[in-house]
């Protein structure tokens, strides 16, 4: 254990050298990381991708790409060591607990979404990283948002702890780089699909769990309604604005709390039916959870404009593109793994 003062006076250090531009996921061993970690360490070969998480994955390809730390991101400390040992200018701060997750355990849901914020923030502010992305969601919105076309800017009164965490976290990220100069960065996930990982305790888990049972079983049990429109992103355009929005040039971003960046919206019943082109056997029910409620209170889809101006945002993958890419991805994976 490192002496309180001891611990103050390593943070009071000068900035680092940040000639190597090394990068930092933290949270990395989720849905998004996983593929963030990949595709980071493609594009950049002459850049360290250190991956970390509170454990390791089980993930070959992931695991034996590059380096990986075990990391807790609520341990300032242990976030300083990791940043210090690589030489990292840029974290992508991921670690974070979903919606439908924290909604059963709330008092962590807070203290992991906000306190791991708060970390990665002021090794920034106080000279130690160059760069951050940290990930809002379309959870910010609520019961008052309008459901159509949601504005970059409007009513927010989320109704979950995720939704509050992340509202919050925006605020705070706006903050820092107004009174500090903190070059952060981040966008409003929708509902994010990948034949690669499993969902992490969302509430748009559906539209991913959909294509494993449709395969498997030839039907599904949705806990969300038929026609539960909701904003949603293939991944590998959720990917593309994540590292995009990172990597712009810092004059065209003119938002500092987080950018709506959107693809298409659908509810299970239109997802179902664009699955039936494929499939023609293929069957849905629904059995609504406690899921549906908070689906209720987020939008039906967004407007992006202000990101697709700002800093040229564009998705490539429509509904019918990422259906097909899933089920021919997802039947390949299954097969070696079965």
């Amino acid at each position: 254990m490192v002496h309180k003062a001891v611990f103050q006076r390593r943070f009071a250090s000068q900035p680092f050298n940040f000639m190597a531009e090394n990068i930092l996921v933290v949270g990395a061993c989720g849905q998004v990381g996983t593929e963030l970690v990949l595709t980071l360490r493609e594009k950049h070969p002459n850049k360290i991708v250190v991956a970390s998480d509170i454990k390791p994955s089980s993930n070959e390809e992931f695991m034996q790409g590059g380096p990986f730390e075990t990391l807790d991101v609520l341990n300032k400390e242990q976030c300083f060591d990791v940043v210090k040992k690589h030489g990292i200018s840029q974290v992508y701060n991921l670690a974070a607990l979903l919606s439908a997750t924290a909604e059963k355990n709330p008092e962590f849901g807070w203290k992991l979404n906000m306190e791991g914020h708060f970390n990665i923030l002021d090794l920034a502010r106080e000279g130690h990283l160059k760069r951050i992305f940290w990930p809002s969601s379309i959870a910010v919105f609520g019961p008052s948002t309008p459901k159509q076309n949601t504005p970059q800017d409007c009513i927010m009164d989320p109704s979950t702890v995720y939704g509050i965490s992340k509202l919050a976290g925006e605020r705070w990220c706006e903050y820092y780089h107004k009174r500090w100069g903190v070059d952060i960065r981040s966008v409003r996930y929708p509902g994010l699909i990948s034949y690669k990982s499993l969902p992490g305790g969302g509430t748009t888990d559906y539209a991913v769990e959909i294509f494993y049972e449709a395969i498997k079983n030839g039907r599904y049990t949705s806990f969300l309604g038929a026609d539960t429109a909701l904003p949603m992103m293939y991944m590998p355009d959720a990917i593309k604005a994540t590292i995009d929005s990172l990597e712009a040039d810092p004059d065209l971003m003119k938002v500092r709390s987080s950018y709506n960046v959107g693809a298409f919206s659908f509810n299970p019943e239109q997802l179902a039916g664009a699955i039936k082109k494929h499939m023609p056997e293929f069957e849905i029910d629904y059995n609504p959870d406690f899921r549906q409620q908070i689906a209720n209170g987020w939008p039906q889809s967004i407007n992006d404009q202000t990101a697709r101006n700002d800093w040229g945002w564009s998705n490539e993958y429509d509904l019918d593109a990422m259906v097909f890419d899933m089920l021919e991805n997802l039947k390949r994976k299954l097969a070696v793994t079965e």
